[in-house]
């Protein structure tokens, strides 16, 4: 069986009834498009939205619960949720990766339409021929925003353990629900009442120290150890803003932290960056049922369970399997190889998480933590980049030259290619003089 649960922000919860079951078994579903009311990367300023976008779990618009109930027959089924008129179709295979039966329990991130979701998995053995030895159950919540699911993961954890021994008991979720949930603003239309969507945060200095407190601690580090100088390969694609694909077989939760991590290369905090480029989209968790919303995506990063997405080349530009990073493009080609300016980027990141780690040993109040310098090293690395190319645009003749590009942190040679596709794709108007090497 499977369930879900209220929406979150900070805080306890109160008590309160049951709230509504429901049981509704499901087909796999078409997903309809997401309203494109995004936030321009660059563009934020000292009290703006981004400020608001670490609260809106709290306040904007859409606090929901729901549930999911596997009966092994018919297939996963919602079987309670609040408020009982939320659109919550696809939901139930969104919160339940493929291959889940599987493993003992996993966390998953989603996109729903406008929404972000969040569930919590759990698998438990029983003695019953109708569920056939297993009942399995996923309780979750929606949010306008994702940065803060994850203060809600234990919650969800204790609560799918809950369903599991005493299903059909509601009132703890009924209750979180009361004392989360938002209100949809009434307007003209569906589109008016949709809060905006907010996708990868981009970072202001006046308002980073916040940005510690919007991912779970050690999933970047984690995510370097993982990929290793791959993580370069990534870094370019992203600010790209290609459609990258991750798979993993279950459990994927860890997974999703990398669809996140991957976002985070891409940040750029200079006014006039990312007007004419679309935003750099966290689908997360997606599986068959996301087939038709993701053909019609230009940019995004997401994460599946399912090996079939391999064989659909159309929906993105970069497969990653396990540490195997690649691209079907021949034009792309030249990206997938580590260059020298790679290798210096990806030794001074290790020799900067090296000093800091030696000084959270000898200075016991220095605040500073691994995931801060992760973010921040990209941040500043795609700022000097930029910041180089609008110079060189604004300058009479416009040449970029080798210079240019060493300056930059980037291979003349290696990264040419990349450059080259930088400022197609941002439509910056600038001339490269680097010669090619494969060309006399």
């Amino acid at each position: 069986m499977l369930r879900w649960a209220p929406e979150p922000q900070a805080g306890g919860w109160g008590r309160g009834g049951g709230g509504g079951a429901r049981p509704r078994p499901r087909s796999r579903p078409e997903e309809p498009a997401a309203p494109e009311v995004l936030l321009q990367p660059g563009r934020l300023e000292l009290g703006d939205v981004e400020e608001d976008q670490v609260v809106a779990p709290f306040s904007l618009n859409d606090v929901v619960s729901f549930n999911l109930y596997l009966p092994f027959p018919t297939g996963n089924m919602v079987e309670w949720c609040l408020p009982q008129d939320i659109d919550l179709e696809g939901v139930e295979f969104k919160s339940m990766a493929s291959g889940s039966h599987k493993i003992q329990s996993d966390f998953i991130y989603f996109r729903k339409g406008p929404f972000f979701g969040l569930a919590c998995f759990a698998n438990m053995p029983v003695e019953s021929e109708l569920e056939r030895g297993a009942r399995m159950k996923s309780v979750g919540i929606l949010s306008p925003s994702y940065t803060l699911l994850y203060r809600y993961m234990h919650f969800l954890e204790n609560q799918v353990r809950h369903q599991l021994e005493m299903p059909g008991h509601y009132s703890h979720l009924a209750a979180f629900y009361e004392d989360k949930k938002g209100v949809l603003h009434a307007g003209p239309g569906r589109g008016s009442s949709l809060p905006p969507v907010y996708w990868l945060p981009s970072i202001h200095r006046y308002m980073y120290p916040e940005m510690k407190i919007t991912h779970p601690a050690g999933c970047m580090s984690q995510f370097i150890k993982f990929f290793g100088e791959q993580i370069l390969i990534l870094w370019k694609f992203a600010l790209l803003r290609k459609r990258i694909l991750i798979f993993s077989p279950p459990p994927v939760g860890v997974v999703c932290y990398r669809v996140y991590c991957c976002c985070c290369l891409a940040n750029v905090s200079l006014p006039g960056i990312g007007g004419t480029i679309p935003e750099s989209k966290p689908f997360f968790y997606v599986n068959v049922a996301d087939i038709e919303s993701l053909e019609v995506e230009v940019s995004y990063v997401a994460c599946t369970t399912e090996k079939i997405f391999e064989e659909k080349r159309e929906l993105y530009d970069v497969y990653v399997d396990n540490q195997n990073v690649k691209t079907h493009h021949d034009h792309l080609q030249p990206l997938l190889k580590i260059n020298s300016a790679d290798r210096e980027k990806y030794r001074r990141l290790n020799e900067q998480r090296q000093m800091l780690l030696y000084s959270q040993e000898v200075e016991e109040d220095y605040n500073p933590c691994e995931e801060d310098l992760f973010v921040l090293f990209f941040l500043e690395q795609n700022n000097r980049i930029f910041q180089t190319l609008l110079e060189v645009s604004a300058s009479q003749d416009k040449t970029l030259t080798a210079e240019h590009a060493r300056g930059m942190g980037l291979d003349p040679q290696g990264d040419r290619s990349f450059l080259l596709d930088l400022l197609e794709a941002y439509g910056i108007d600038v001339m490269l003089v680097i010669d090619n090497p494969c060309c006399p």
